[in-house]
């Protein structure tokens, strides 16, 4: 193998698996290090800049940086389930504890630089796009129907997730920074919009339309059959309060989970979920579909739903076909029917969540932009750049419904392509994120953190009682860490931005770092191809997607590996070795934004309004 290009800003980012799972490359390592420390504010402050809504994102984020967590991978070995660091959970932690001093960290706008800029909804896409532009100087105006802002986040949502208080305070972050909000207005046309003289338009109106699901009994049945988003809504919103006994949710999404537990607490006593598919290959996030079941909602799998049943001009049940599921050679899988009698499920109301799609009425089709086949429009994936130069799409509205966190990381690389297209730069050029490595030495073998993880199982969130948890909609269900527990937690990170860094020229080749590491993870031997050389590692590397570490060749011509995908970021190599070889330094990517930096002549990132 060749030695590794540690230079390469993607090869210590990708050790940084939470980090380089994270959409908005959140970096997650540094803002558990410091509510660790209790430095609540500064751990906001992290967030902040990368997600734009850390209160929200702390209760309700999909987490794709914990099924990335390393810490699963390490304890697998020895634990019979291995679970990540409660990431998503620290997040809530620094919002619940952060102090009035962060309205004052919030980097005020720079002077207005004459641009102005529309965005089309006021989700959390349109409002990343406005934060990040608006600190920039830029005249935002975000336009939205509904009388606050949040989009899909205030209406999708249930208040038992997701207290309104936060969702208000943090979309008031944004609007606070100059960003004028038309609450009540929605764009009608997308010709009258490009008529007006804005230098950019962003559209973010999200995938406002739920899928029906047309079968015999639908129209008899109108009454008591609805769309799921639109029926979370009117709860939202205060339109419907009560739901009748009986209640099926078809789907397996995250929206099924929100619609059954939301009826729950509007008084259903009977609530089931049904889904065509396996049970492990339902949408909803695991944890989704544990909170379902804990509140005494089951979940019926693999029902094709048939038809509603009538009786009487009035709904009184589902008829589904019972099916399994059945793979070909390539893998492919297909649910055919059992060959049992259909099954007909008593219900007398029925809330349809089987997917959302995309709707843009409003958006003329001879105004210059291209739609493909599925109603999508015709973007650039990298720039999220129309085919009319001006107008950028991001979020639910630029590739289909996905979640919050994938909606900021559009909107900051969407806030990039604005700020370049209005300057008269090439949207293609994306400026390299700034990264740094810094020694965390002081003194001979003492480290600038923590380095020694705690051996303790993942800490649970506690909830509400039940009897009051499910007795309202609007009562906060789980209740978060404490700041004792959260720093029980934090001390489970494995500090994985904090990197080994080897001069292969330093070395003497004592091997005192492979006696003391704990993991088994480096290996001093002879040179070869990487399949091959896995097989030869002191511990087997058995994670491939994980990039070995391989040094150049040392004097007796063998080479250093490191299997990166179970090391502990302990410190001990690089307290061990005689000779400074090692070095524990601290990895810091600064994601390009909006603003001087992201353009071709471009001073020091931290000049930004906004810190890269």
């Amino acid at each position: 193998m060749n030695p590794t290009d540690a230079a390469d800003p993607a090869y210590f980012h990708k050790v940084v698996d939470c980090q380089w799972a994270c959409p908005a490359h959140t970096p997650v390592p540094e803002y558990i290090r410091l509510i660790g420390q209790g430095r609540y504010d500064q751990a906001y402050m992290v967030n902040w800049v990368s997600n734009v809504f850390p209160g929200v994102l702390g209760r309700t984020c999909d987490r794709p940086c914990e099924p990335a967590c390393r810490r699963s991978r390490v304890e697998e070995r020895n634990l019979a389930k291995p679970e990540p660091v409660a990431i998503c959970r620290l997040k809530r932690v620094a919002a619940d504890f952060k102090g009035d001093e962060v309205r004052a960290m919030i980097p005020r706008p720079l002077p207005r630089n004459g641009k102005r800029v529309a965005c089309v909804g006021a989700g959390p896409a349109s409002l990343t796009v406005a934060r990040d532009l608006a600190s920039q100087g830029y005249a935002v105006t975000v336009y939205d129907g509904e009388a606050k802002p949040g989009g899909f986040i205030r209406s999708q949502i249930p208040r038992f997730r997701l207290p309104e208080s936060v969702i208000d305070e943090e979309c008031g972050y944004i609007l606070n920074l100059g960003v004028e909000f038309r609450s009540g207005q929605r764009i009608e046309s997308m010709a009258a919009l490009l008529a007006q003289d804005w230098d950019a338009i962003f559209v973010g109106s999200g995938a406002p339309r739920g899928r029906d699901l047309d079968l015999p009994g639908r129209q008899e049945a109108a009454a008591d059959i609805h769309i799921g988003i639109d029926w979370l809504a009117s709860v939202s919103f205060g339109h419907i309060d009560r739901v009748k006994r009986r209640v099926i949710v078809l789907g397996g999404g995250n929206t099924a989970m929100d619609c059954c537990r939301s009826a729950r607490r509007l008084g259903a006593e009977e609530v089931k979920v049904i889904v065509r598919s396996g049970f492990e290959e339902m949408k909803a996030s695991p944890w989704e579909k544990e909170d379902a079941m804990h509140e005494g909602i089951p979940i019926l799998n693999y029902h094709v739903p048939k038809a509603y049943v009538v009786e009487g001009g009035r709904l009184v049940g589902m008829r589904f076909e019972l099916v399994q599921a059945t793979y070909d050679a390539q893998g492919r899988r297909s649910l055919v029917p059992t060959g049992a009698a259909d099954v007909t499920v008593p219900c007398d109301e029925v809330l349809v969540a089987v997917g959302q799609e995309n709707a843009f009425p409003w958006i003329e089709r001879d105004c210059g932009i291209a739609f493909d086949k599925w109603g999508l429009p015709v973007l650039d994936e990298t720039t999220f750049q129309s085919t009319v130069p001006r107008v950028f799409f991001g979020g639910d509205a630029a590739f289909g419904p996905k979640n919050i966190i994938t909606a900021v990381a559009h909107g900051h690389e969407a806030a990039v392509s604005i700020d370049r297209h209005v300057h008269g730069e090439d949207v293609a050029r994306r400026p390299p994120p700034h990264v740094n490595l810094m020694s965390q030495k002081m003194g001979i073998h003492e480290w600038s953190y923590d380095n020694a993880p705690t051996n303790d199982a993942r800490h649970k969130v506690p909830w509400a009682k039940a009897e009051q948890a499910l007795s309202s909609i609007r009562v906060e269900v789980e209740l978060g860490f404490d700041p004792a527990v959260a720093w029980q937690e934090a001390q489970r990170c494995l500090n994985c931005d904090v990197q080994t860094v080897f001069t292969d020229k330093l070395c003497i080749e004592c091997d005192g770092c492979v006696d003391i590491c704990p993991m088994d993870c480096i290996t001093f031997t002879a040179n070869g191809e990487e399949a091959e050389l896995r097989t030869r590692l002191k511990a087997p590397a058995l994670h491939p997607q994980q990039s070995l570490y391989v040094s150049g060749a040392l004097k007796t011509q063998r080479v250093m590996v490191k299997d990166e995908d179970v090391c502990l970021h302990c410190g001990l190599c690089a307290e061990r070795c005689p000779t400074g070889a090692w070095d524990m330094q601290k990895f810091l990517l600064l994601t390009t934004k909006a603003g001087p930096a992201c353009r071709d002549s471009r001073p020091h990132p931290g000049r930004q309004g906004v810190a890269a």
